[in-house]
């Protein structure tokens, strides 16, 4: 059961109950329910994240009504979510380093990039699946957001968490990383280098069967990609110089057989899908010929590639 439906149930309990509960109700454990029920709802951060169209509404508890006796589950979060009053709209990207969305949801609520921060590192309350190993990273989902004044960035960090959950759940990640013969944080790490790679997302699925076709090629082959190598090193760019790629950081994959340790930025549902279902091909490489119009072309033939960068070459006006 996800963060968020343990709270659509606690709201409906809440829609019976005589008087108006007190805060601490979000968080106390009844008697007959189960510990898993409790500590996933204490992982909520009372933060109530309701989906309104392609929309997440974030509610701290200082923001709320109360629900009055009677009203029903759908009027219940309905009541949660306010009157859309002092809220802040909030996009976030898909693929942006965790990083990057911290900055951003500063920037659009004022507070510290600290105090997110601070936040980020607090696995458990966040409701991190167990397979994050309490790393946030790959796990911001993103989407659009509306965040009311008085959310905490816990509360915002946790809706993001329910959103992604809720994402996994759809893509049937857990069941679908195990078929693959993957764990589930294997599967986001390649999503997120999809993610990062990818210029047009129907081009998604060819690229994470380049990823896979390498990591299952004999003779053993590296990944090669500048995108994890510039992640490492906290830099940006299309193209790693050449002195980055003898930098020993863990994520260099031009060093090291493998995948990364970890997410190297935050997929969307397409980058997820692609990497749980890849396309069917025998490509190794693939170049984006035309930056501009956004061409990505695939080969499996090395002397192949070494043309199609220098058709990138031309077309891009540089020697990059």
């Amino acid at each position: 059961m996800s963060i968020e439906d343990l709270l659509r149930e606690t709201l409906s309990d809440m829609a019976h109950e005589e008087q108006p509960p007190p805060p601490g109700r979000f968080l106390q454990v009844h008697r007959g329910r189960s510990r898993r029920r409790g500590l996933a709802l204490a992982a909520a951060v009372a933060v109530a994240a309701m989906a309104i169209g392609s929309t997440f509404v974030v509610e701290g508890l200082s923001s709320q009504v109360a629900v009055p006796k009677g009203v029903t589950e759908q009027g219940a979060g309905e009541a949660l979510v306010g009157t859309g009053r002092g809220h802040t709209p909030l996009t976030v990207k898909e693929g942006l380093r965790l990083a990057q969305v911290l900055e951003q949801l500063s920037a659009a609520t004022g507070r510290p990039v600290a105090e997110f921060e601070r936040a980020a590192k607090d696995g458990r309350a966040l409701g991190l699946p167990a397979y994050a190993k309490g790393a946030l990273e790959g796990f911001a989902f993103p989407g659009t957001y509306e965040v009311s004044s008085g959310s905490s960035p816990g509360e915002i960090l946790a809706a993001m968490v329910t959103r992604f959950n809720r994402a996994a759940e759809d893509s049937d990640l857990v069941e679908g990383a195990r078929r693959a013969g993957r764990t589930p944080l294997e599967i986001l790490t390649v999503a997120s280098i999809v993610q990062t790679e990818s210029y047009d997302k129907r081009d998604m699925p060819k690229i994470a069967r380049v990823i896979y076709n390498r990591l299952n090629h004999t003779p053993a082959m590296k990944l090669q990609m500048d995108s994890t190598v510039l992640y490492g090193l906290n830099k940006f760019g299309v193209s790693a110089p050449s002195e980055d790629l003898k930098s020993r950081s863990r994520y260099n994959t031009f060093v090291h057989l493998g995948l990364p340790p970890g997410p190297i930025g935050n997929p969307g549902a397409d980058a997820i899908e692609a990497a749980l279902k890849p396309a069917t091909g025998p490509w190794l490489f693939y170049v984006i010929t035309d930056p501009k119009k956004g061409v990505m072309k695939f080969t499996d033939s090395e002397s192949r590639f070494f043309k199609l960068v220098e058709e990138r070459r031309r077309n891009h006006g540089t020697g990059g």
